[in-house]
Formats: C-alpha cells, structure tokens, sequence
C-alpha cells in the first residue's frame, strides 16, 4: 500500500501553492512508449531514457546493443566478439523481462527457450531514437515488458531526395558497406538503408584458457519505412526489417572451447502495415495495425581434427503475428482517453540432431501455438500546465493460462518557476510461459504453468539549472518477481536418464537508485553521465542473480569544433558481478566472480565538404582485458575509418 500512496502524493502536489508560468521553451524529445502517445518529455512521469540519431552518429555505433550500453539502469552482456549471443538485463530483471518493439512490432523469439530477443544482430541503420521505459509495461503493452521496455523507431524521410553511400574498415579485416535513399513531401516519405558487414571477428573463446581460432561473422541487413498520406485526415505506412546474418560460435567456454566449423545462421523479417484515420474535427483518432515477426535460424557443426566425434544439425523456425486498433479520444485539452485491442498469434518448431562420443542423439519439438487477445484503458490527464497522470488497466485472456489483470498509475508534478519535475510509477507486470516452457517434450514442458508476474514502483525528481544548460535525474527503484519459471530436477530414469520439468518455483528482487546528469555549458560542448546501483537477490538461494553487477558508471563528452567536426569520447565501468563456470574437459561447474572492467571508446568525423563526411574512431583505447561472459573473451584495442558521401 506505501508503494501505491507513494505515486498518489506526487500526483497530490499541485496542490501546493505557485504561481502559473511560462512553459519551459527549450526543444525537448517526444516520448511515444510511455503512454502510446506522442507526449513531451516534460509531461512523462515514468523513467525514460532517449538515445537520439545524432548521439549514435557522433559515437559512431553501428549496433543498437553498443547504443544501449551507456543507458541507466541497462546491462549489456555479450557472449564473445561481433554477433555472438547478446542479452540485456534492464534493472536486474532477466534478459527475457525486456519487451523489445521496433515500430511496434513484438520482435522477441518464440522459439527461444524463455522467448527473449538477442540484440546479437540488430544495427542502427534508419534508426531516428530509441526509447527506453524502465519498469512494469503490461498495462500498454502485454506480455514480456516485466522489466521495462526497448522502442527502436525508423527515420521517417522528408525534403529533398537524398542517397547517402558509406564505407569504413579497420581491424579484424573488417569492412562495412552502407547505401540509403529518403525523402518526402506532403503525400509521400520513404527512408530506405541497406548494409553490409564482414568481419574476420576475434576468437569467442576465451584466449586464457588456451583458444586461438577466431569467429567471424557476416550481417547483411535492410530496413525501409514508406508513408502516404492521400487526404489530411488518413495516412498509410509500410514498414519492413529484414536481417540475414552468419556467426562462427565456439563451444561452451573454458578449455577446448574452440570450433573451427559450429557455424549459425540467423535470418529474420519484421513487418508491420498501419492506418490511421482522425475523425470529428481531431478528436477521434484511429489507428489499425498487422505486424509480423518471422524468425529462421539453423546452425551446424561438422567434425574437425579437434572434435573427431562433433557434428551437430539443428533448425529454429518461429512466427508471430498481430492486429491492434488504437483509439485515441481527445475529449479535452486536460483528458486524453485511450481504448486498444489487441489480438496477436504465435508459433514455432525446431529440430536437433547431435552425434558425439556418447552416439546419436536427436530431438523435435513439433510446431506449437499460443494465441492471446488483449484490450487496455488508459486516461492522460493534464492539468494547468504543470500536473501529469496517467491510469491504466489491462485485461489479458491467454488460451493456455487464461486470463490475466494489469494496471499503472504514474503521476508527476512540474514546479516551473525552480525547473523542478518530481515523479512517481507503480505497476504490475507479467510474463506468459514460452512454447519451448509450455510444450517442450523433451526438456520437461508444463502446460499447467502460470504467468510470471512482477511488480515495480519508481520515485525520482528532475531539476534543472542555467536555463536547461544542466539536467540531474534521480530515481529509486524496487521490483519483485514471483513465480519464475526454471527447469527442475524430478526425478531419474534409468533408461532417458535425468528427468526434468519447468515449474513456477523462483522469486527474485531488485532495488537500486539510477542518476543521470546532462550539462552544455557552452553550444559547441556536450557532457552526459549515468550512474546505477542495483541490489539483487533469488530469494530462494538469497544469492545475486548471474551477471548483474552492483555499480554501473557512464560518461561521455562531445565537442563540436570548426562547426564543420566533432569528437567524443565515451567511458564505461562496470563492476564485479557473479557467474557460473564450466571445465569442458572436467565438466565441473560452479559460481564465479567476473572482475571490473573499464572500456574507453573514442570517435572524430568531419565534414570536408557539404557533401563528404570522414569519420574514424578506436574501441577499447586502453586495450582493457576482461569478460563480460565467464569463459568468452572480448575485443581489445581496434580501429576504424571511413567516409560517407551524399548526392
């Protein structure tokens, strides 16, 4: 109950006595995720962090897990060098607690075993911001936003035709090639890129342990986005993202990790067609939307001269599609009513085949599907200026587990005349059970399992100084997971062998503080820090949960010279965090502790001339050696140039 009468006093604070002002005048982000509604940062209570188009392009990051990095609140984890596995744990809850959209298009992997995203091969091509909203979002949003939520929105093109070609090499005989088209006018707007990466990579296995052969890996990806908007009050958009992508991977780490010939495949299409119609003078809007999200991924293994005995064939194929229609009702400049349903399917199947020492082994999992329908309520309420609220309710009904009740209430409160914003969230979550969890026949799947289900609440303040030359955000921060779901031991067969079954049997909690600062003391210098603390705990074990470290610490600067060039040089630490080990040659295992690590990254553009860009820039200036996975090693000291031409 404290936790809900925390949001309800920040919301009750208008009624403090101040005078009305002006409203701020500098430029601020729109934020769509937080409230489905294109919504001015200053009127968004929840805890949200926006990584623009200009801060990837000054860093010069050609990966969406590289933009996510310096994030409050968001750990990045890589299992080796480029395209390797890549999972994100936001506020310490698992990689698969973070609902990944792009467009809105649900991207995250039926087929996995807990249905999470691998941002493994995801890049910044056509990428215009990426929003992030820490905390429960089932109210809007569904299944899987336990932890928080991940919004990756395309460009949208708009004057002249423009086509931009680039190029860039360095190490790890690694070359990248990109070409984009886009423009727009009243009735029309297209951004289309495609690109192309090749990579010699570094070896997946960790060096320490003896590995030497390097991983490489391939990426061609493509994404467009075309809108037509035939009257004033009806537009049409096409969106589409494919990704085609090959990775050399290794063994599980430790000794004899390497693997010259484990090779996997990864292509994947994202698509989503949307109408919007506005009726009755603008205070009716409509949005219907399909989305689709198709995953094909296979790997193979053939026998070498250091694994005679090796040969692997497996497949993974997974689809979901989704209808949504949005209704958008502004009854009032002070109220915004929002009614969505929503109906979405999902399916997947896989095949393995193994042969080793031990003989054949074989298993299928035979195509499956769930299909969920949902409708959710939400009032944006907006009063004098300066007091914002949202409250939210959802209803899921899931065709395996039945059905399932979200709300969210955030409220904030703006004191303009001190530049002082003071907010406050509280929420439920949940999670529905994966396919591989639900039905899997040889891993022990449970068709009776429940939802995971979490609760988050959020209390942070915002002030300003200097006419907005300097931002500080503060935010606390507690989460509490319940009915986890992990494979357990049940019993022993002496012909199958170990016998096990997926069961709701864990619960977790997470509690930290995330501060956030931003200062331009002059136009042509930018400076941005984060920093988090998180606490977390399987209650069950009452030990830290895997691969969540205590501090995590950010900064980079950026300085504009000649109005022609910039550099920036950006920072990262993060500190000891627990993981589990494993001897592949005496298959012992165990908890370990990774050590801290440091990485210092540095890039430089120019613009020659109005048409041709050069750009450069070192990862891992020091050459810092360390591993974000136990076992896995990461890149050392590398560099990159190129230029960019637009016609």
């Amino acid at each position: 109950m404290y936790k809900i009468l925390a949001v309800a006093l920040a919301g009750l604070l208008f009624t403090a006595s101040q005078s009305w002002s002006e409203t701020l005048q500098t430029l601020e982000p729109i934020i769509v995720t937080a409230t489905k509604l294109e919504t001015p940062a200053r009127e968004v209570a929840s805890s949200v962090t926006v990584v623009t188009e200009e801060e990837i392009t000054t860093k010069q990051q050609t990966t969406v897990l590289e933009a996510l990095r310096a994030v409050p609140a968001v750990d990045v984890v890589r299992q080796g060098g480029a395209g390797q596995q890549t999972s994100i744990f936001m506020r310490g809850a698992n990689s698969e607690h973070t609902l990944v959209l792009i467009d809105g298009i649900q991207v995250n992997d039926p087929i996995s075993p807990a249905r999470f995203f691998d941002f493994a091969h995801l890049t910044t091509d056509n990428i215009d911001r990426i929003e992030v909203l820490r905390g429960p979002g089932s109210t809007l949003y569904g299944s899987d936003a336990l932890g928080g939520v991940i919004n990756i929105i395309t460009k949208k093109g708009q004057g002249e035709p423009r086509l931009t070609v680039s190029a860039e090499g360095g190490s790890y005989e690694t070359h990248r090639e990109k070409i984009g088209l886009s423009g727009g006018n009243e009735k029309i707007n297209y951004s289309l890129t495609a690109s192309y990466l090749d990579s010699n990579g570094i070896g997946a296995a960790s060096r320490k342990d003896g590995n030497s052969e390097r991983d490489g890996y391939k990426n061609l990806s493509t994404s467009a986005r075309i809108g037509l908007t035939p009257t004033d009050n009806f537009d049409l958009d096409f969106i589409v993202r494919y990704i085609d992508s090959e990775t050399e991977i290794d063994n599980f780490g430790g000794p004899a990790g390497d693997d010259p010939n484990f090779t996997l495949d990864n292509r994947s299409i994202f698509f989503r067609t949307q109408a919007r119609l506005i009726l009755f003078d603008d205070l009716w809007e409509q949005k219907l939307g399909f989305s689709l999200s198709d995953y094909d991924r296979s790997s193979h293994n053939d026998p070498d001269s250091d694994h005679p005995f090796d040969l692997v064939r497996s497949s993974f194929d997974s689809r979901q599609h989704k209808i949504d229609w949005q209704n958008n009702l502004y009854l009032h400049e002070t109220n915004t009513v929002t009614l969505g349903i929503e109906y979405e399917e999902e399916k997947g199947k896989s095949d393995y085949y193994s042969e080793s020492f031990f003989g054949p082994w074989s298993s299928t999992f035979p195509e499956k599907k769930t299909d969920t329908i949902g409708c959710y309520l939400q009032d944006k309420i907006r009063l004098w200026d300066r007091f914002f609220t949202t409250l939210g309710v959802r209803i899921d009904d899931h065709d395996e587990f039945g059905s399932r009740t979200t709300y969210r209430i955030t409220s904030a409160y703006l004191f303009n005349t001190t530049g002082t914003k003071i907010r406050a969230s509280y929420g439920p979550g949940f999670k529905a059970p994966s396919l591989i969890q639900l039905f899997d026949p040889v891993f022990g799947g449970n068709p009776d399992l429940d939802p995971e289900k979490s609760e988050g609440w959020d209390v942070g303040i915002d002030q300003t100084f200097w006419n907005d030359q300097l931002t500080i955000s503060l935010t606390y921060f507690e989460n509490d997971f319940e009915n986890l779901i992990v494979s357990e031991f049940v019993g022993f067969d002496p012909i199958l062998g170990p016998i096990y079954s997926y069961e709701n049997v864990d619960n977790a909690e997470t509690k930290g503080i995330e501060l956030a600062l931003t200062c331009q003391p002059v136009e042509d210098l930018i400076f941005r820090a984060s920093y988090t603390y998180t606490e977390t705990e399987n209650e069950k074990t009452n030990e830290d949960l895997l691969r969540r470290p205590k501090n995590k610490f950010s900064a980079d600067i950026t300085y504009r010279f000649l109005e022609r060039g910039n550099v920036n040089l950006n920072l990262l630490y993060v500190s000891e965090r627990d993981d589990i080990f494993f001897n592949g040659v005496t298959f012992e295992s165990g908890r370990t502790e990774l050590a801290s690590y440091t990485v210092v990254n540095l890039a430089a553009s120019y613009l020659v001339t109005d048409n041709l860009r050069l750009f450069g820039r070192v990862d891992n200036l020091f050459d810092e050696e360390y591993e974000e996975v136990w076992g896995y090693d990461t890149a050392g000291i590398s560099g990159y140039v190129g230029g960019e031409y637009t016609f």
